[in-house]
């Protein structure tokens, strides 16, 4: 993402002019723009032009729009299966794969335009290298403020290409910080091996795999990218063995210099339970993924969730999860790593989008560590699962206990302010 503008005061007040480059800088978007929102970016509008004979002509126009959001929607692509025939071969040069995240904003226009009546229902399609101008309405909070600065830090990108396989099926998957992408899939049949002709025929068949792969592979993980920093080959049993080999050696017949090194330096051979996307999950978790992408963000929110599961199995005093418990604990000043998932952010309601930066903001000037988690990522989808937020307590709290506290609290509170009252109304008296 490139930061092209900004002016925001410090009281939040303010606009901010961004443009986007690639799928992550899409979702950026999806999560900075909220209902309310000022968004100014070009549109195409059809143009009717009646002549003086009477004939109508129409035409498109290419215009700057100004909408107040009421809607945002975000799509994902999710790359469709594919048979080896319908895959075309590739000289063997690494292709980066284009933009497939689309961004759609619609609201009413706010601004006065001649090919727009002002009031009239729009929706922008957001395209990539053409600005975006964002004012918020209710003010850029530190989360969001924060977020701008993140998607424009330079030399960003897939940081983990992964092919998951399966005997005659493989994903080819795009991991950046907040995304994962599936690019493409391939299935090719694989007769059973049951008799000599079926052992032939399974060759052929493995054969025509290895290849459909190897050119689906060129096209879709940008191995040369500076950027990337593990290419994962994961798999049960040991396909990705027969996989990585192959590809290896068919890059050195091809005289493919530069994906003969990636492959010798870069690739990370992972087993995994079930040949499926989710099982990235598993990837992402093994030792040898974890020591190379330590530094990452997404690896370090599967290193925090599986913490979290793990403590609510030893010791659930120092585990909790759900708004309600999760706040108690913020009160209490017992979070020692907050865990909450951006969809919390995009809530259409400006007032719980508040709370929730509020308890962001509380935790990490209390000391504790915020990992805000992408629901693009499997870890950010579990995490949601479990209401979007959880804590790792720095000291055990009986959520019984603590719930009963506040009760009485709240009893004797109430009973204080009836007490007031009596005697307001005695002295009135």
């Amino acid at each position: 993402m490139k930061l092209v503008n900004k002016f925001v005061d410090k009281n939040g007040t303010g606009h901010v002019t961004l443009r986007p480059e690639d799928d992550e800088d899409m979702w950026h978007l999806y999560n900075l723009i909220q209902q309310g929102d000022l968004v100014r970016a070009p549109a195409i509008r059809r143009v009717q032009n009646v002549s003086t004979t009477g004939s109508v002509e129409s035409h498109r126009v290419r215009l700057n729009l100004t909408l107040q959001v009421s809607r945002v929607e975000f799509l994902s692509s999710s790359a469709p299966a594919s048979s080896a025939d319908q895959t075309p071969s590739n000289a063997g040069s690494s292709a980066v794969p284009l933009p497939s995240a689309a961004l759609h904003i619609s609201g009413p226009v706010t601004s006065e335009n001649q090919h727009v009546r002002l009031g009239a229902f729009h929706t922008l399609d957001i395209e990539s290298h053409r600005d975006v101008r964002i004012e918020k309405v209710e003010g850029w909070d530190s989360i969001a403020l924060s977020r701008v600065e993140e998607s424009c830090v330079p030399g960003r990108g897939a940081e983990v290409g992964a092919v998951v396989c399966g005997e005659g099926t493989a994903a080819f998957c795009l991991l950046s910080q907040h995304l994962t992408l599936i690019t493409h899939r391939i299935s090719v049949p694989i007769p059973r091996k049951a008799s000599a002709t079926g052992a032939s025929q399974h060759e052929k068949a493995m054969t025509k795999f290895y290849a459909t792969l190897y050119d689906a592979f060129v096209r879709h993980i940008p191995y040369s990218t500076p950027s990337l920093r593990a290419i994962v080959f994961a798999s049960p049993g040991w396909v990705r063995d027969g996989v990585f080999d192959w590809m290896l050696g068919e890059a050195s017949r091809r005289g493919d210099k530069i994906l003969t090194k990636a492959l010798r330096e870069k690739a990370l051979r992972v087993h995994i339970s079930s040949p499926h996307v989710h099982s990235l999950v598993e990837v992402l978790k093994s030792p040898e993924i974890v020591s190379q992408l330590k530094e990452t963000k997404f690896a370090r929110e599967g290193v925090v969730l599986d913490k979290f599961f793990k403590m609510l199995g030893v010791d659930e005093m120092r585990a909790w999860y759900g708004p309600d418990h999760v706040f108690l604990a913020a009160d209490r000043g017992a979070i020692g790593t907050l865990l909450i998932s951006d969809d919390l952010f995009r809530a259409s309601d400006p007032e719980s989008r508040k709370k929730y930066v509020a308890l962001v903001e509380g935790a990490q000037q209390k000391g504790a560590e915020v990992v805000i988690f992408s629901s693009m990522h499997e870890s950010g989808q579990q995490l949601n699962q479990l209401t979007g937020i959880a804590a790792i307590l720095t000291f055990p709290l009986d959520v019984e206990v603590v719930e009963a506290e506040e009760r009485e609290a709240r009893e004797a509170e109430e009973q204080k302010k009836q007490e007031e009252e009596r005697d307001t109304e005695s002295g009135a008296g």
